[in-house]
């Protein structure tokens, strides 16, 4: 009877953890806001605002996902590192950049203006009168070329753990890097114009904890736990766009291909990337770069 009750409740407890894993779940958010894009939007407005494409910013890396317990060809970084460049070239300086231009869907763009321009031809406007030609496109001055050009998994791995009298706790670790090339390419010379390349470290840390004791002569009691976190890779990339969007404005404005409006506001940013040339960006401090 009592074996009865034991696996009645089991069976109970069971059924209350397959409806808390039915309901449980997560609202919908908008992309988190990291410190590289708030660098970008930070930055102040420009002597000119530039005219940008990207037709294509490709997985040149050709890595897959690490897995050494069987083949996994499932790609090890995003296919989609086009959109968000240019995202983070619509966002630079809250908008005041860049006119970003369609390219990397230029055919789709065609297309429709050929419906257009067809039907423009084929019907008159209310008042009988042909409809107007069909603008013409805005052309770019400058074409943002490069990839993700490396994905190198377990550049460091490592653990530490410990064992006393039956409980014990163990931790792992391991480090990825990513790497991206970014150039601007003038589209009257075909001269480029910047070259910076970015790289983001991706950690990843497990931990485990276990009780394995005899509380009774004949009772032993044996508990595990743990648990693991890794940086987001598709946000890794992320990260390492914007630090290259963000090289490529300083290196341009170093270079006086393109400046910022503010001449003490150009001053401050400039020196402050020089110190750091080669090695992470800090934040331009946006409040004081307003006020300045």
């Amino acid at each position: 009877m009592k074996t009865r009750r034991t696996l009645l409740a089991g069976l109970l407890a069971l059924g209350g953890c397959s409806s808390a894993a039915q309901t449980f779940g997560s609202a919908p958010a908008l992309a988190t806001r990291t410190s590289s894009l708030e660098d970008l939007l930070g930055l102040p407005a420009p002597r000119q605002k530039l005219y940008v494409g990207v037709f294509a910013f490709l997985d040149q890396s050709g890595q897959h996902k690490p897995n050494a317990a069987f083949a996994d060809y499932s790609f090890a970084v995003t296919q989609g590192a086009t959109s968000i460049l240019i995202n983070a070239l619509h966002d630079t300086g809250a908008g005041s950049w860049f006119h970003v231009l369609e390219r990397n869907r230029l055919p789709d763009l065609l297309q429709e203006r050929q419906i257009i321009r067809a039907n423009r031809i084929e019907f008159a406007a209310p008042s009988g009168q042909p409809l107007p030609p069909l603008g013409p496109l805005l052309n770019a001055g400058i074409v943002l070329e490069g990839g993700i050009i490396g994905y190198d998994s377990n550049l460091i791995t490592g653990g530490l753990g410990a064992n006393y009298l039956g409980i014990g706790a163990s931790v792992q670790y391991q480090k990825d890097t990513v790497s991206i090339y970014l150039r601007a390419v003038s589209v009257l010379s075909g001269e480029i114009l910047t070259s910076v390349t970015a790289e983001k470290t991706i950690y990843s840390v497990s931990l485990d904890a276990s009780i394995f004791k005899f509380v009774g002569f004949n009772q032993l009691l044996q508990a595990e736990g743990g648990f693991s976190t890794n940086e987001p890779v598709n946000l890794c990339v992320k990260q390492a766009i914007e630090l290259g969007v963000y090289a490529t404005i300083m290196e341009g404005a170093l270079k006086g291909y393109w400046g910022f409006a503010n001449e003490d506001k150009q001053k401050q940013l400039l020196d402050d990337y020089r110190t750091t040339r080669g090695g992470l960006v800090p934040a331009p401090i946006a409040a004081a770069a307003k006020t300045s």
